[in-house]
């Protein structure tokens, strides 16, 4: 589908605007983040990546909204982020304006399409003509202050160190995980698990059980959860499928025909569960504030996650079902979905997932029920959902249909995400006091 056509779909997901000032500031904010999804999306970052660019382009939306004194800065939760002042904007600024440019600025400075997203930003700010032209000054003044406070802490993540970092070799074991057809991809982010997170005090804490050890002996608990992939596979319905195909969200999608290989551009598993964010603030008409709590809220939950399930993924390194099955059982097998460049175990859609529901869940309540509009844009149905756990329950036993997970790597990862999203709503609570 062309670039076009998204920015229609998008509009249509995103832009129910009104003729109260309060309402279209909130519309510029999902507008934004639109924007946002469509770079990522065109820029075809990595999932965890993509998390990194959600995590500091709405803290600074965030922290830009303590110029008024009932909100509590980020630096409440992490002491080592310097805090911008704001005492000199106070009553000078259109805060809401502020915290767009301020969430786009941060965006810009962490894609490649950066000229791209400041197109858009110079659009979106054209809605707020209607400001003079000394407070429309000191609004992007604030906004760029808080931008470049976040963009300075972001360099202290590990992310440069990490791109410093050897490649990954691999493994002689045939346990371990090995690139996968059609694409051969190497790993992607083998170093991710030295990411500094926000909210985990230490990783090791949020490990999950140990992966079933490897095991081609037919009898054994290893093999049998292979088998259980492969005899389902075979056998899905329609259903089962269309799940599948709804959450697949593979940025690293190769299409094949005949001796022509070209990238099919999909949405990331975060951006995925940023767009059920956004839907969930429209249909509770949530307010500016709010709104942009929930983009944090959620993006925070997913960069934590992602790091917790990538250290897990390099340290079990757990061959994916692909290059099982077609060495022992079948080898002109081939799953439903394309096998992810970067091992098995804990399932990362799983992980990540549980997290983010957790997260809204808090926000929304337990008993949420919204349609999923997200994946419109790639040409799949939209989806309903009771909750944001069942939401996330599907997006997990998707991968088990899709032929590329185990039920362990799945089972498992809902419950690490589980208690991830639970930790992160434990630690935000200190801004909200």
């Amino acid at each position: 589908m062309g670039m076009k056509n998204i920015v229609i779909i998008f509009t249509l997901i995103f832009f129910h605007t009104s003729k109260v000032t309060a309402q279209k500031s909130v519309s510029q904010l999902h507008r934004a983040q639109a924007a946002i999804t469509q770079v990522i999306v065109h820029d075809i970052f990595s999932p965890p990546v993509a998390s990194r660019i959600y995590l500091y382009s709405t803290l600074s939306a965030f922290e830009t909204l303590t110029v008024a004194p009932s909100n509590q800065s980020f630096h409440a939760i992490r002491p080592d982020f310097g805090q911008p002042n704001p005492i000199a904007f106070k009553g000078k600024i259109d805060v809401e304006m502020s915290a767009v440019y301020a969430m786009m600025q941060t965006a810009s400075k962490l894609v490649f399409s950066d000229s791209m997203l400041l197109d858009s930003l110079k659009a979106i700010l054209k809605e707020y003509k209607y400001l003079s032209p000394k407070v429309f000054a000191s609004s992007v003044e604030w906004g760029k202050t808080v931008s470049d406070a976040v963009f300075q802490w972001s360099k202290s993540d590990q992310y440069a160190e990490t791109r410093k970092l050897r490649r990954y070799a691999l493994r002689k074991e045939q346990s371990s995980w090995i690139p996968t057809p059609p694409g051969y991809f190497q790993a992607v982010e083998p170093h991710w698990g030295k990411m500094r997170t926000v909210t985990l005090d230490s990783l090791h804490l949020f490990r999950p059980e140990a992966a079933l050890p490897f095991s081609t002996d037919v009898n054994s608990a290893f093999y049998k959860q292979v088998q259980d992939v492969y005899e389902k596979t075979k056998k899905l319905s329609k259903e089962d499928s269309l799940i599948a195909l709804f959450w697949d969200c593979n940025p690293f999608h190769l299409t094949v025909q005949g001796h022509v290989n070209f990238a099919t551009k999909k949405l990331s598993p975060g951006g995925h569960w940023m767009g059920i964010a956004g839907i969930a603030s429209l249909k509770t008409k949530s307010d500016f504030f709010n709104s942009v709590k929930a983009y944090f809220y959620t993006a925070l939950a997913l960069y934590d996650a992602f790091i917790s399930c990538w250290d897990e993924k390099y340290r079990s390194n757990v061959i994916r079902p692909e290059s099982f099955i077609n060495a022992h059982i079948d080898q002109s097998w081939r799953p439903l979905l394309q096998t992810p460049p970067f091992p098995e175990y804990t399932s990362g859609h799983s992980v990540i997932s549980a997290a983010a529901a957790s997260v809204l869940s808090a926000l929304f309540g337990d008993k949420f029920h919204f349609t999923d509009v997200t994946e419109m844009p790639y040409g799949l149905p939209s989806r309903q959902f009771n909750s944001f756990e069942d939401a996330a329950k599907e997006a997990a036993i998707s991968r088990f249909y899709g032929g590329i997970h185990y039920r362990q790597a799945i089972e498992n990862g809902l419950k690490q995400g589980k208690r991830i999203g639970n930790t992160v709503v434990e630690k935000l609570r200190f801004l909200e006091d």
